[in-house]
């Protein structure tokens, strides 16, 4: 259903375990960030009122997520670290061209966030699946099944607002390009590292 065409290596999750504490800091800012855009386009696209819409409940879902996270945090006796770089996305973002229409920025700002969402639910599918910690697991499991419909309104937001025949051609070739991308990450305790 994800169209990743490189599934993350189930020893991962081995990582992650060994430091937890890291992993949720991690995710919260995932969450913060993932709210953030959905502002952002509210921001830079206000005449998409149905974008906007969605984007103002999204924003609020990703917030709540946040504080689901940070209160697992201070549940365990840890704090919120400080936010991390995340390659990841910072790669991710390099394979679309600066510039272009105003148009084609949108549809390429929605297929980053549709791929963005579409890891972090196959990483939460393994964290829910492998975690020993079943109430982290069956934390995981829930979250995985928002990521899965942020996925899908992304994508779907991408092949309404730009030629559908272009966007699913962007779509694989993206796909392709962070494939490349995922063969040198899964060393960390990071969602997308």
């Amino acid at each position: 259903m994800l169209g990743l065409k490189l599934p993350t290596d189930p020893r991962w999750v081995n990582i992650v375990e060994k430091n937890i504490e890291e992993i949720l800091t991690d995710h919260a800012y995932c969450e913060q960030k993932a709210a953030s855009t959905a502002i952002s386009l509210i921001i830079g696209y206000p005449e998409y009122s149905e974008l906007v819409s969605e984007m103002t409940l999204l924003a609020q879902e990703e917030m709540s997520h946040f504080k689901m996270v940070h209160d697992l945090l201070l549940e365990r006796g840890l704090h919120l670290g400080r936010e991390r770089k995340d390659a990841y996305v910072n790669n991710l973002m390099k394979f679309f061209p600066k510039g272009g229409s105003r148009n084609d920025q949108l549809v390429h700002r929605l297929l980053y966030a549709a791929l963005i969402e579409a890891r972090s639910c196959e990483r939460f599918r393994l964290l829910s699946e492998e975690l020993e910690d079943k109430k982290l697991a069956k934390f995981y499991r829930k979250l995985m099944i928002s990521e899965a419909n942020h996925y899908t309104m992304f994508l779907s937001f991408a092949r309404k607002y730009g030629d559908r025949k272009v966007v699913d051609t962007k779509w694989q070739d993206l796909l392709t390009f962070e494939a490349e991308l995922m063969k040198d990450l899964g060393k960390e305790e990071t969602v997308h590292g």
